[in-house]
């Protein structure tokens, strides 16, 4: 099921009402408790009839205007879920610089509540890793090279310099990784998630290594297996389409950009197993992920509408769960937080300046979730809300390991 499809957009309904009612003063307290939620925002609140809550602040950043009572009710019930529901579905407006609204928003709830624990400890097996790719990753590859760069990377770049392009900016992320690596000719590598398959074809063309890679997308993986052999690359770059845990062989570095947050926590000693069989004696290996820093359950608009089963972990867990019980070690660890919001944002811009044709893919509400998640993805690395670390590690008794850091 792709989510674009009505099946997954059609409930719960925030329609606008056809001839929306008065607001009341119950109306009129209930939007007073949500601006109290986050009263150091700097935000207008307006209902349906023009009623506004009177505003003292600093010049507002922009303004929320609330649609209809359904929407207003629904954020007091369920704000992290229906803050996303309402505004897709175009029951709330967000009028102004949408990723400086969610800044203030983002930024006004750390002051005022602690993070939700999560409940469970999310677990995605091997049917519903399938389904959680093809529900985010499968929507189509036309629909993804409208708005990513040219090597169709979706991970964070690494921009040298301000003013690089993104294209730039992916080719040094992938030069960076396999630098960290300290990659040689002949060397085997085997990757988990290859997205579209730019790393490994990056790895084998310009560090010389022989490349397994995994992913369980079949839309990736035959674009992937397609490049490969357009570049003559098929023979030293193989694209499997499986799932991580039947990775076999052994490997001189173990590589995974962009996917342990797709493991599910309740997995991640099972991700860690896979690592300490697949390295030899000197092995390595490299995690790239979306994390936080503190332990948290996922937005739940996230899970239901963008990345379902997905879980950024805070670094502890990766290091108890994955790395510890295999006695590797770390050897370095980088926080590219504010190069994701700057990845975030050319393509943000990409995606609007692409917006008509990806209604016609889909639907305008499929453009106003994207859009959201797209900003709010942004906002909330700009703000510290989010991560991106780089993990470099090897076994631990193994004094193959570099003597300086990389510059």
């Amino acid at each position: 099921m792709k989510l674009g499809d009505a099946r997954v957009f059609s409930v719960p309904t925030f329609s606008s009402d056809s001839a929306p009612r008065a607001s009341t003063p119950v109306d009129r307290w209930v939007a007073g408790r949500i601006r109290a939620s986050v009263p150091s925002a700097r935000l207008r609140f307006v209902l349906w009839d023009g009623f506004e809550l009177p505003y003292a602040g600093d010049a507002p950043v922009g303004t929320i205007v609330f649609r209809n009572r359904r929407a207003l009710f629904s954020w007091v019930w369920n704000p992290d879920l229906n803050f996303g529901e309402a505004y897709m579905f175009g029951a709330v407006d967000l009028q102004g610089d949408l990723v400086a609204m969610l800044c203030e928003i983002y930024r006004a709830l750390r002051r005022t509540r602690p993070r939700e624990k999560a409940s469970s400890q999310p677990v995605n097996d091997e049917r519903a890793a399938r389904e959680n790719v093809h529900r985010h990753y499968d929507l189509g590859n036309d629909f993804y090279r409208l708005w990513l760069d040219r090597e169709m990377l979706y991970t964070c770049a690494y921009f040298p310099s301000a003013d690089a392009t993104l294209e730039d900016a992916q080719i040094a992320k992938m030069d960076r990784v396999c630098r960290k690596l300290k990659l040689e000719p002949g060397e085997r590598v085997v990757e988990a998630g290859c997205g579209w398959g730019s790393l490994a074809l990056f790895m084998a063309k310009q560090y010389g290594v022989s490349v397994r890679a995994f992913n369980v997308s079949s839309e990736q993986i035959a674009y992937a297996r397609a490049r490969a052999k357009a570049e003559g690359l098929a023979g030293q770059v193989e694209f499997v389409e499986d799932d991580y845990r039947n990775v076999r062989g052994q490997y001189d570095a173990f590589v995974s950009v962009g996917m342990l947050e797709h493991v599910g926590l309740g997995d991640y000693q099972a991700f860690g197993s896979v690592v300490e069989r697949s390295l030899t004696g000197e092995g390595r290996g490299l995690l790239h992920f979306i994390g936080r820093n503190q332990p948290g359950a996922l937005n739940p608009w996230i899970r239901r509408r963008i990345f379902p089963g997905a879980y950024p972990p805070a670094l502890p867990e990766v290091f108890e769960r994955v790395l510890q019980p295999w006695n590797l070690s770390v050897l370095d660890v980088e926080n590219l937080r504010l190069h994701y919001a700057s990845t975030l944002d050319h393509w943000r811009r990409r995606f609007e300046a692409a917006s008509d044709d990806v209604a016609r893919m889909f639907d305008e509400t499929f453009v106003r979730a994207w859009r959201l998640y797209l900003a709010g993805s942004q906002a909330a690395f700009t703000t510290g809300t989010m991560q991106l670390f780089q993990v470099v590690f090897a076994r631990g008794a193994s004094n193959e390991i570099p003597w300086t850091r990389l510059d």
